[in-house]
């Protein structure tokens, strides 16, 4: 197996997803489009944890840039002492990869919060602004008459609705690939400590 070529097709990987974390993030900032939700701070609490930008996108930005890095393009690369220190190189791409955890996580744990709680909006019922499905704890989802409770911002629920499950299966799969990586840098590692020294014996 080219663990090093694996290695750097998850980076590319986690390289479009990390974007598509940010980009999700920013437009939960501007529902329709409008600056001024944001500006008079009536937005989500969850919106403004930037879980998109900080733990699905940054974090998630340097495992992919080191991955990316690593040009162990010789499955093992133990043809002879000179590639040796790829192993190093395996090994250390494991400590990225729980940076991507950790940032992974981060975006799972606060996009389920942001779906479970619902959006921020002004209700003509209370006449002011509130969490209405708080007390729903997600049931909102599947009770899309009731996402009529919410006059402002128009389509908020829909809008945050579709950006968190967005974020929601990025961060997913960003943690998946992060943890493929550590068991394909571990095993790289070792299969490269194992030939190397087999070929110093040699």
């Amino acid at each position: 197996m080219c663990f090093g070529r694996c290695t750097r097709c998850i980076g590319f990987k986690l390289l479009i997803l990390a974007l598509l974390s940010i980009v999700a993030n920013i437009l939960l900032y501007f529902p329709n489009g409008e600056t001024r939700f944001a500006s008079e701070h009536h937005l989500s609490k969850y919106v403004e944890c930037l879980h998109g930008i900080l733990g699905g996108g940054l974090l998630v930005l340097i495992p992919a840039a080191v991955f990316i890095g690593l040009h162990n393009d010789d499955c093992c690369g133990c043809f002879g002492h000179e590639n040796c220190g790829k192993s190093c190189a395996m090994l250390s791409s494991v400590l990225a990869a729980f940076v991507g955890i950790l940032g992974s996580g981060y975006c799972i744990i606060i996009s389920a919060l942001g779906l479970s709680h619902g959006p921020y909006c002004y209700t003509h019922v209370e006449r002011n602004w509130i969490y209405p499905f708080t007390e729903s704890s997600g049931g909102y989802l599947f009770e899309y008459n009731k996402w009529s409770k919410c006059q402002e911002p128009q389509n908020i629920v829909q809008w945050n609705v579709t950006l968190f499950s967005i974020l929601l299966v990025v961060g997913g799969i960003e943690f998946i690939l992060c943890f493929i990586q550590i068991i394909n840098g571990i095993l790289g590692g070792v299969c490269s400590i194992v030939a190397c020294c087999g070929a110093v014996l040699w």
